[in-house]
């Protein structure tokens, strides 16, 4: 079994400030780094689970582009198309102010530009990564959406619509949760679907609202809130720990609760390990933090 991802890898800019620049000021940044983004955390996190993996967005000729492959070539993460040779990557401008609170504006670049005829054939038991942000890019949602429906119904389909869902088309969002197995998302995203606060009661809406999904709703240091069909909706707790950065958290739970459920793991099981891999991540700094299979293990057993 691979995973085959279809979301966007991007170039995270990120800058340390005091305050925000007021409109039209300037600030001098304190730091700067330049690191692979978007989906790339997530596949990171779900090879070093063990979980073949594969890029099947588009990417750019151009340092950004470079800097992508260079990235997921070593992480271990193979892609599916060659560079665009007239775009580059994308990229996101991250401020980062005193508080911690993060203000973000992105450029588009080769990654919004999928087209049909670029998507692939999965194999029966390949696991697939959609996310919301492809969704906010007509080429790409134009190329999936038709996609989505010829898929063989044995393979399964993970959502994450991350924070800008409120800005999927409905109609977008509505085919894709007609044939999604798996929509996971933050305790907030879940909130700007359903409209209720309480993450188990917005797991149960989001549950209802689509096919045949089942729902994993992450509620931070908490761990997560699962919601599978048949069953009563079930609270995961999560791991005390001392966190340091809490950037990409989601992305490595993400990741790791996908190898879990392509390693036939139950989903309380694998929601577990992901909270656990979630708890690692954010001892340590930097986007793309989560634990190895082994690492992951050797904390388990020593709780």
């Amino acid at each position: 079994m691979r995973l085959l991802h279809l979301g966007n890898v991007v170039i995270d800019l990120v800058l340390t400030v005091g305050d925000l620049p007021p409109r039209g000021g300037d600030v001098i940044a304190s730091s700067t780094t330049a690191t692979p983004g978007g989906g790339f955390n997530v596949m990171a996190a779900a090879v070093r689970q063990g979980l073949p993996t594969l890029y099947a967005g588009t990417h750019g000729t151009g340092p950004f582009g470079t800097q992508a492959r260079d990235a997921l070539a070593a992480a271990g993460i193979k892609w599916l198309h060659p560079a665009r040779e007239d775009l580059d990557t994308g990229f996101v401008v991250t401020l980062v102010d005193a508080t911690g609170e993060r203000t973000f504006v992105t450029s588009r670049g080769a990654e919004a530009t999928l087209t049909g005829d670029e998507l692939p054939q999965p194999f029966d038991d390949d696991l697939v990564y959609l996310s919301g942000y492809s969704l906010l890019h007509d080429s790409n949602r134009a190329a999936l959406l038709p996609w989505l429906t010829k898929l063989p119904d044995d393979v399964e389909v993970f959502f994450d619509p991350g924070p800008l869902v409120a800005e999927i088309p409905e109609g977008a969002l509505e085919a894709v949760l007609a044939r999604v197995d798996w929509w996971s998302s933050n305790a907030a995203e879940a909130t700007l679907l359903t409209g209720l606060t309480d993450p188990v009661d917005a797991a149960r809406a989001v549950r209802r609202r689509t096919l045949r999904a089942d729902v994993l709703v992450r509620t931070g240091p908490d761990g997560c809130v699962l919601a599978v069909r048949g069953q009563e909706v079930t609270r995961i707790d999560g791991f005390a720990v001392q966190a340091v950065d809490l950037n990409g958290a989601g992305d490595a739970h993400a990741g790791a609760f996908l190898a879990g459920i392509a390693q036939g793991k139950d989903p309380v099981d694998a929601a577990r390990r992901a909270n656990a891999a979630a708890a690692l991540a954010v001892t340590r700094r930097g986007p793309a933090t989560g634990p190895t299979k082994d690492e992951l293990e050797v904390y388990l057993r020593g709780l």
